[in-house]
């Protein structure tokens, strides 16, 4: 089967791999109708990571249910299926708490696996024509039959439950001011997700304009951090006291306010500290990596960052951290999709096939020609 396949920093390459099968009786081969490109995809792409050439790239997946183990008791083939990007075995401590994204089974001596990412397991990745899925009746969720709301569905995969996640770890609640740093997809879905739970104004921070012109589309209020100082604009708009609550959708590859000073891995985190009120709260669902071989100083390359902790003290801030449990949100999602309630496919900026995957991850990688998020279709 095709499949994209890592190759060296800034290359990837569609190659034959071989077809996953049945392992286990609680499996089922997918075939993948969808497959999405996510920014955390970037950090291997670009060699941030220790990935090694070979790994198949591709956490977000959904499809139809080719075949299944002799052990699956909830799911047929011809079921049309999403997956959490989150490999999870649903009996381990952790899971049965809802703490799907750091199951203590699927990746021995690590808490947390996923598909086609590095040290999250042994789970080849879905951006390929067929993907393997263990305790499948865990791992599953049902979607309706047919093709409706495909580009909406995809999203459930991560990006959806991350936004809407990261919300949650900062108590998002109806009427208050929030402030979203990332215009990217999880953080446009932050911004979005904010707007669902009845926030009153969203502020959307970035510098590349097409994204900003996304979360204006949406009602929020863009903040673009190249014409001035992020956090005095969203005291402009909030009487000078900073936003109720605060997202980070950014993470470790932070940029500094001026390109030529290039990354500063702590930018966004100090600034959010300086964004929202006293007693305020902060979700930090962007990635931040305990090793970073292409860090710009010594410490940031062992994920030890200069954050003023001092201030987060002093302002009483509370802060929740750590990947999405996709399991915990993703049926009410997908419920919401349904009866129209949401529709987080405005982020998709591009369907395309698998064969050109080369080409998208380098576009999107670049940010150029409106690449905010890639759908590929292995089958088309």
């Amino acid at each position: 089967m095709k499949a994209v396949v890592y190759k060296r920093p800034f290359e990837v390459a569609v190659e034959d791999v071989e077809k996953p099968g049945i392992k286990h009786p609680n499996d089922v081969i997918v075939r993948v109708t969808s497959t999405a490109i996510c920014g955390s995809d970037l950090h291997m792409y670009e060699g941030r990571t220790a990935a090694e050439p070979g790994i198949v790239f591709g956490h977000e997946n959904m499809g139809i249910i080719e075949e299944t183990g002799d052990g699956v008791t909830s799911l047929k083939q011809g079921d049309r299926v999403v997956m959490p990007f989150n490999v999870a075995c649903g009996f381990c401590k952790n899971c049965t708490a809802g703490f799907t994204g750091y199951c203590l089974t699927v990746n021995p001596g690590f808490a947390g696996g996923a598909y086609g990412y590095v040290a999250m397991g042994p789970w080849a990745g879905g951006q390929a024509e067929y993907v393997r899925v263990p305790y499948a009746d865990f791992n599953c969720l049902k979607l309706p039959e047919g093709n409706e709301h495909e580009t909406d569905f995809i999203l459930l995969a991560d990006i959806f439950p991350t936004g809407y996640h990261g919300c949650e770890l900062a108590g998002v609640s109806p009427g208050e001011s929030v402030v979203v740093y990332g215009a990217g997809p999880v953080g446009l879905m932050a911004a979005y997700s904010a707007m669902l739970r009845g926030a009153s104004k969203v502020f959307v921070v970035d510098r590349v304009p097409e994204r900003l012109d996304k979360a204006r589309e949406i009602g929020a209020i863009p903040v673009n951090f190249a014409e001035g100082d992020p956090v005095e604009q969203v005291k402009e708009h909030t009487n000078g006291e900073g936003a109720d609550k605060g997202v980070d959708a950014v993470g470790y590859q932070a940029q500094a306010r001026s390109e030529k000073q290039g990354e500063e891995p702590a930018a966004v985190l100090n600034s959010i500290i300086e964004s929202v009120r006293p007693t305020g709260a902060l979700g930090i669902p962007g990635l931040y990596v305990p090793s970073d071989p292409g860090a710009p100083n010594e410490h940031a390359k062992h994920g030890m960052l200069l954050v003023s902790i001092g201030r987060l003290f002093e302002k009483g801030l509370r802060l929740g951290t750590g990947q999405c449990n996709v399991k915990r949100y993703n049926r009410q999602l997908r419920d919401m999709i349904i009866e129209g309630r949401a529709k987080p496919s405005f982020v998709v900026s591009h369907e395309l096939p698998l064969s050109e995957a080369a080409s998208a991850y380098d576009k999107f990688d670049k940010r150029i020609e409106g690449y905010t998020k890639v759908v590929l279709h292995p089958h088309q």
